[in-house]
């Protein structure tokens, strides 16, 4: 399965190219997506293509910073928890810059939908992320010349197995290092999102027992470990297949 570095710049694709009826209704967009999880970013990556929009990934607050310094992105799609801080607070400065054509707030929990608004999203993503379809129509909704954009299309998405490994393997590693109470409910929130995209209950069974500070890690470790040695059921057919 190809990387995501593999893949052709939708916006310099035809209609035809992209795909038998595609009528790209996101072309010629720029989409910037502050999401810690690979997983999830190759989701986005992949309906960003279908659509004809590009995406640009930023895994925490200060990459997305540093990528808001040199350009102005079309849409921005912010992930409420990120290593190194809270997703409203990025949305409350971007919305008092004004000037954005769309802010849009994603997370697993959907008790985040009414601090990802009061901060000044436009609207929320739950996740795991709705069809293709529901997404194109949340940017469209926002876009000044949205009228004259062709209509939504369907579909779903297969993000990269390579993609969740990368992830599995990134919290592995934070856990490894002894972690303190903050990065303890970022590795937590970040798990659990993990798990609902892949619908894997064991894995957030696992996640939910670092809630306490001092509790042992040495089961979600294991767990990581177990996914991780046998591929988390990357393959075709696998629970990792489903709406992501």
């Amino acid at each position: 399965m190809p990387r995501p570095d593999s893949v052709p710049d939708p916006a310099t694709l035809s209609p035809s190219e992209a795909g038998p009826g595609s009528s790209l209704p996101l072309r010629g967009l720029t989409v910037l997506a502050v999401e810690d999880s690979r997983y999830a970013s190759d989701a986005l990556r992949l309906m960003c293509q279908r659509s004809g929009a590009r995406l640009r990934r930023a895994g925490d607050i200060a990459a997305a910073e540093t990528h808001l310094r040199l350009y102005r992105p079309d849409v921005v799609i912010v992930d409420l928890g990120l290593p190194d801080g809270r997703g409203e607070d990025l949305i409350a400065r971007l919305a008092a810059a004004r000037g954005w054509a769309v802010i849009l707030a994603t997370s697993g929990d959907p008790a985040g939908q009414a601090a990802a608004l009061a901060a000044g999203a436009a609207g929320f993503l739950e996740k795991p992320l709705p069809s293709l379809a529901a997404v194109q129509a949340m940017i469209l909704r926002h876009l000044p010349d949205a009228p004259l954009r062709a209509p939504a299309q369907g579909g779903a998405v297969t993000p990269d197995p390579l993609a969740l490994a990368d992830d599995l393997r990134a919290a592995q590693a934070v856990l490894a290092g002894d972690p303190g109470a903050a990065e303890r409910a970022w590795i937590e929130g970040f798990l659990a999102g993990i798990a609902r995209q892949t619908r894997d209950g064991g894995l957030a069974a696992a996640a939910r027992g670092l809630r306490e500070p001092g509790s042992p890690t040495a089961r979600l470790a294991g767990v990581l470990a177990d996914r991780i040695a046998r591929g988390a059921g990357f393959g075709p057919g696998s629970a990792l297949q489903g709406r992501v």
